[in-house]
């Protein structure tokens, strides 16, 4: 009988041939499906799914997927981001969402973009109160980032103030501390003004301390909360090309490696690797793992096929020049991408407009969450692995 210990590599690599997920539709009927959160929102012990739709926010139950609504019509134009996590330890997470989307309006706040903190109802399955946060124009994206003493919620516009073309002013990037009463006033803080874009950001680490990495037309920003203060330095990249989306990912041993989309909306998924813990590698290798992508708006990154290090899912939302579209794995041979294989995992089925990896059912495994923008779907892929 063949085993890890006796064949590692061809275990492992073997393993990763024939990834198999299994999809299951939750939702047909979304109007865009800008942006997915995972999180436990009624305190079962179980990740539901939310959702940032065109004029709702929404949660799906664990276990029947009932859809309940949290608030809808907060703003005349378009939610377009939500962020969700349990802050105060209570298990049950804390939510705020971004809308009024207008990147067309970049000078006036009455116009374009808003940030909402929603206050919970004893019963979450009933209307949340929605509190209105100070705001830039253009806000488009929005995570949650906690260290030993504070949590933080780091908000991203997609310009800056009277930005036009990307060209102008820089991007106002804010950090919100939470307050000990959300119902309170907020305080807030300009952390990074220094580019021109911005599309995503992903947030690494574990609680204790954690740091942001900023995607947009310069690159690449590593943003971080230490000593009280906010720190941010350029994560070198050989080229830059721009980046839309970004995801870090761990190879072998200490090594790690970033995957992005590039540029905006972009055509390319490329990986960059040989980083170290901290980023500070000056010779990341980078790799073009796929260069036919149409309006590429969504990665995840994660072990999903227990192989010891991180593969790759991404995302696209239009068809390309072979009127492909939907989601698709790569995995690195032995840890790293030189050598790589891909699969579908949803081959047409979904125009994918956001991506999240999250364990929903308790067997250890992650599963994918999509939103699907024309195809007006959310699907949960089952880890079969």
């Amino acid at each position: 009988m063949l085993t890890f210990i006796s064949f590692p590599f061809f275990f492992m690599w073997a393993f990763a041939a024939n990834p198999s997920f299994e999809a299951q539709e939750i939702d047909a009927d979304i109007s865009i499906g800008y942006g997915l959160a995972i999180g436990d929102v009624d305190g079962d012990g179980k990740d539901d799914i939310l959702l940032a739709d065109k004029k709702q926010i929404v949660w799906y139950r664990n276990g029947d997927w009932k859809k309940h609504l949290i608030v809808e019509n907060l703003t005349i134009s378009d939610n377009v981001c939500i962020a969700a996590r349990d802050l105060d330890g209570d298990g049950k997470v804390e939510i705020a969402v971004g809308a009024q989307w207008n990147p067309g309006e970049t000078s006036d706040t009455s116009k374009s973009g808003a940030v909402f903190y929603l206050i919970r109802p004893v019963d979450p399955t009933q209307k949340w109160i929605p509190k209105q946060l100070h705001h830039e124009p253009t806000t488009h994206r929005m995570r949650w980032v906690k260290n030993d003493k504070s949590s933080h919620l780091i908000v991203v516009p997609l310009h800056g103030r009277g930005n036009a073309n990307g060209a102008g002013a820089e991007v106002k990037v804010i950090a919100y501390e939470y307050p000990k009463n959300p119902a309170a006033e907020w305080t807030y803080t300009l952390i990074d003004e220094s580019m021109h874009l911005t599309h995503n950001l992903d947030v690494v680490g574990d609680g204790k301390g954690e740091f942001i990495l900023l995607g947009g037309k310069e690159g690449v920003r590593k943003i971080e909360y230490a000593g009280g203060i906010w720190q941010q330095e350029q994560v070198y990249l050989p080229e830059n090309m721009g980046v839309g989306e970004l995801r870090l990912g761990k190879s072998r041993g200490e090594m790690h490696f970033l995957a992005t989309i590039e540029p905006m909306h972009g055509t390319t998924l490329a990986v960059y690797e040989s980083l170290d813990q901290k980023l500070q590698s000056r010779g990341p290798k980078r790799i073009i793992l796929h260069s036919q992508l149409k309006d590429g708006h969504s990665l995840a990154v994660a072990d999903f096929l227990g192989l010891g290090f991180d593969q790759i899912v991404v995302g696209w939302r239009l068809p390309n020049e072979s009127g492909e579209l939907g989601v698709k794995l790569f995995v690195p041979k032995d840890g790293s991408f030189s050598v790589f294989e891909e699969f579908w995992i949803d081959k047409g089925g979904i125009a994918c407009e956001d991506l999240q990896a999250a364990d929903l059912n308790g067997d250890g495994k992650l599963e994918l969450i999509a939103s699907g923008r024309a195809t007006k779907n959310i699907k949960v892929y089952w880890n079969k692995n």
